[in-house]
C-alpha cells in the first residue's frame, strides 16, 4: 500500500508541476503580438485603386530600415468596422438622413465582414457588439437618437473604441467618425489622440458635416469662387459628394473678422488629422448625400492590403518609429500608416 500511494503522490507531483508550466505557452503565443500590421491603400495615377499586387511588389521600412513582410493580405480577410455617430444636440435635424445612410452602409459589407454601432453625444453609447448580424446593426441605428444633455465626448469615445474595441483584434479594422467635428467634456485631449491613433493599425475615415444650424448661420456652405469646396486634388473618391478639403477659416489664416457665431475650425481640423495619420480619408459636404460617401468608403476598404512584419530582435524601446510603404511600380501613389510605438 505504501508503494501504491508513493507512485500515485509520485504521478499527482508530475501532473500539478505540468499543469503549473502550461502558462509558460503563452510566452510563445506572445510573441506574435510583436506584429505590426499596416493597413495600405494603393491607387494610380487616374486615381483608381491598383487590385492583386502580390507580396514581392511592395517594401516596408521601419525607421528606413527594411522589413521582412512576413504577413500580406489582399483584402480577403474579414474587415471589422466600426460606425461611430455624433449623436450630440447639433445633429438635430440631420440625424434621420445620417440614420439612412448608416443603414445603407451596412449593405456595401460583405456578409463575413463586421461591424459595430457606436452613438457619441454627453456619453458613449456601444449600440451593438461587433458582428455580421445585419439585424442586430440595423436595431441598434434604429435606436439611435439625440442625446438629451448638451456634451460631445468625441475624443473619448474614439479612444474608447480605437484601445479596448479594435486594438485587441487582429485582422482588417477600419473606423468611421461621423461628426461636426466639435469636442466638449472629453478628459482625452487631441494632441493625445492623435498620437495614439497615430500609433494604431486601424484607418479612421472621419466624415464632417454641418448641422442645419451651423448652415444657416454660415450663410450657406464656404465655396472657393468657383462653387466648389476648397480642395488639395483628386483621389480615389475625389468628385463625389463628400471630398478631401483643407477648410479656410473666415476672413484669412488667423481668423480675423470671424463673426461670434461661427464654429472653430478646430474640430474640422482634428478629423482631417485622424484620416491623415491612419491612412484614411477626409470627407466633407451634405448629410443627404452621405449614401455616396459611405460607398466610396466601402469600395476602398475592399481594395485595401495589409502587411504584416516583426520588428527586429523584437525590439521594445518604447519609441515611436517610423513606417514607409514603397511600390515597385511607376507612377502609383500609396497610403499607410505613419508609425507605430515599439512597447
Amino acid at each position: 500500500m505504501r508503494i501504491a500511494a508513493a507512485i500515485f503522490a509520485g504521478l499527482l507531483l508530475a501532473s500539478l508541476t505540468v499543469q503549473s508550466q502550461e502558462p509558460q505557452t503563452v510566452d510563445t503565443i506572445s510573441i506574435d503580438t510583436n506584429l505590426i500590421s499596416v493597413p495600405v491603400i494603393v491607387s494610380d495615377r487616374d486615381n483608381r485603386y491598383v487590385p492583386d499586387l502580390k507580396v514581392d511588389s511592395f517594401h516596408l521600412f521601419d525607421n528606413q530600415i527594411e522589413q521582412k513582410i512576413t504577413y500580406f493580405d489582399t483584402g480577403e480577410e474579414p474587415l471589422n468596422v466600426v460606425l461611430m455617430l455624433d449623436t450630440s444636440l447639433s445633429t438635430s435635424g440631420v440625424l434621420n438622413d445620417i440614420k439612412k445612410a448608416a443603414k445603407e452602409f451596412l449593405k456595401e459589407l460583405r456578409p463575413q465582414d463586421r461591424a459595430m454601432i457606436v452613438t457619441f453625444d454627453w456619453q458613449t453609447q456601444k449600440l451593438s457588439t461587433l458582428t455580421n448580424d445585419r439585424k442586430e446593426l440595423e436595431t441598434a441605428i434604429n435606436h439611435t437618437k439625440v442625446g438629451k444633455n448638451p456634451g460631445t465626448v468625441l475624443n473619448d469615445a474614439l479612444m474608447e473604441v480605437s484601445t479596448h474595441v479594435l486594438q485587441p483584434i487582429r485582422g482588417r479594422k477600419a473606423i468611421i467618425l461621423l461628426s461636426d467635428g466639435e469636442d466638449r467634456d472629453s478628459g482625452t485631449t487631441s494632441e493625445d489622440l492623435i498620437a495614439s491613433e497615430s500609433e494604431a493599425d486601424a484607418m479612421i475615415y472621419s466624415i464632417y458635416y454641418q448641422s442645419e444650424l451651423q448652415r444657416y448661420l454660415d450663410n450657406g456652405p464656404r465655396r472657393d469662387p468657383g462653387g466648389r469646396f476648397p480642395g488639395r486634388g483628386r483621389g480615389p473618391g475625389r468628385g463625389g459628394p463628400f471630398h478631401h478639403a483643407t477648410p479656410q477659416r473666415p476672413g484669412g489664416p488667423q481668423g480675423r473678422g470671424r463673426p461670434p457665431w461661427r464654429r472653430d475650425d478646430d474640430g474640422i481640423e482634428l478629423m482631417e488629422k485622424l484620416a491623415q495619420v491612419t491612412g484614411g480619408r477626409f470627407y466633407q459636404g451634405e448629410t443627404k448625400k452621405l449614401k455616396d460617401t459611405f460607398a466610396l468608403i466601402a469600395e476602398e476598404l475592399r481594395h485595401q492590403y495589409r502587411l504584416g512584419f516583426y520588428p527586429d530582435d523584437l525590439k521594445r524601446d518604447g519609441a515611436a518609429h517610423a513606417l514607409l510603404v514603397k511600390v515597385n511600380l511607376p507612377d502609383v501613389s500609396v497610403r499607410s500608416r505613419h508609425e507605430y510605438l515599439a512597447k
